[in-house]
């Protein structure tokens, strides 16, 4: 995990590979509780004996489950002494790139783009956020996550 004292030492890291998440399984319970979350039901997601006959070969994630994940790997992958709360506060660009198999693990490479002063004392970031499926070539989700951090 990589650590910052201050909103000012984060910061100084616009323009870098910043941190890496640890990594996370997805498993048929999260992508069920998911889908009674959403609404969405489709089988490729929830019914696992017709989705192994399916395009996938197995079930598979939701797109929008992977990027509900961000706060995760986020959480995992750095921390700011001196900052008590984050928020979301949207999504420039995301793409679902590469399905995401029950079982699979994913992990998330975080490259600060750009971070602006606000009122507060705050912090607004823009992230490049490329999320890895372990064994696989390229990633399942590319996103830049703009997040508010405050002291």
């Amino acid at each position: 995990m990589k650590t910052f004292d201050t909103l000012a030492d984060l910061a100084a890291s616009v323009g870098q590979d910043v941190a890496v998440s640890d990594w996370v399984t997805i498993t048929q319970a999260q992508v069920n509780l998911f889908a009674q979350a959403t609404g969405d039901h489709q089988w490729i997601h929830v019914d696992v004996e017709r989705a192994r006959e399916g395009p996938f070969g197995a079930p598979v994630a939701h797109g929008f489950l992977t990027l509900s994940l961000l706060p995760v790997f986020f959480d995992s992958a750095m921390t700011v002494r001196q900052s008590a709360m984050g928020v979301n506060y949207g999504l420039n660009k995301v793409r679902f790139t590469a399905p995401v198999p029950v079982g699979s693990r994913l992990r998330a490479h975080l490259h600060l783009l750009s971070a602006e002063p606000i009122p507060g004392d705050g912090l607004q970031m823009c992230w490049a956020v490329s999320v890895e499926r372990e064994g696989a070539e390229k990633p399942v989700c590319v996103a830049e996550s703009l997040v508010r951090r405050y002291p």
